[in-house]
């Protein structure tokens, strides 16, 4: 657990507050105008979100990542599937890996955590998941979608391997026609759906902590 005090510009007319590790010599000058800085109240913990009463309920969750481009996406989403107790994550067509040494400034070291494998073909890594006995649920929009909110409870005992796909394009049509569900996450604005990995963080939330408990 890391120390941090709290350092403010003395230039009245910025006044930037911000966190700085009492272990590191920075922050004397203000990162926004350059003026003086001092220390502003006591030394203080971060505190991490991780509390005794947390558990992993009983469904069994993996991810199929196809053709997401983003490597802040990616790392992303190892870090969500980290927190979520998602049990591996598949890489398929373009997606980066984890052997892309850009990808830990967002997994934050969950690619070590969390297992993953690649395959060149997502179509066939999605049938391959079929032959395990996993049911392909989409992370997409369309006629055929449900809203994550409106799905029944899940059983746990049949794990569900989510998929999500390019973040322009959608879902491989080929990936799509195996799965068995289609999830939306709702929009109330006026975009049509939220960023991939923040999408896959409320799916894979939802579901592990909500329909199948």
């Amino acid at each position: 657990m890391r120390r941090y005090h709290a350092r403010q510009c003395q230039q009245p007319a910025c006044g930037l507050r911000f966190p700085v590790a009492v272990d590191q010599a920075l922050g004397e000058s203000c990162p926004r105008c350059g003026a003086p800085t001092s220390i502003s109240g006591e030394p203080y913990h971060s505190e991490e979100a991780r509390a005794l009463g947390d558990r992993a309920p009983g469904l069994a969750l993996e991810l199929l990542v196809d053709n997401v481009r983003s490597l802040r996406n990616v790392g992303s989403m190892f870090r969500t599937a980290d927190g979520a107790g998602v049990q591996a994550i598949h890489l398929g067509g373009f997606t980066p890996t984890p052997e892309h040494p850009k990808l830990a400034k967002t997994s934050l070291g969950a690619e070590q955590s969390v297992p993953w494998t690649y395959a060149r073909d997502g179509v066939a890594r999605a049938r391959e998941l079929l032959t395990r006995g996993y049911r392909l649920w989409a992370i997409e929009g369309g006629p055929r979608s449900c809203s994550v909110y409106e799905l029944p409870r899940v059983q746990p005992n049949k794990p569900v391997a989510l998929v999500v796909g390019h973040e322009v394009s959608g879902i491989d049509p080929r990936i799509l026609e195996l799965c068995e569900q289609i999830v939306r996450v709702p929009m109330l604005g006026l975009k049509g759906s939220l960023n991939v990995s923040v999408a896959f963080a409320v799916v894979a939330y939802h579901l592990r902590f909500v329909t199948s408990n």
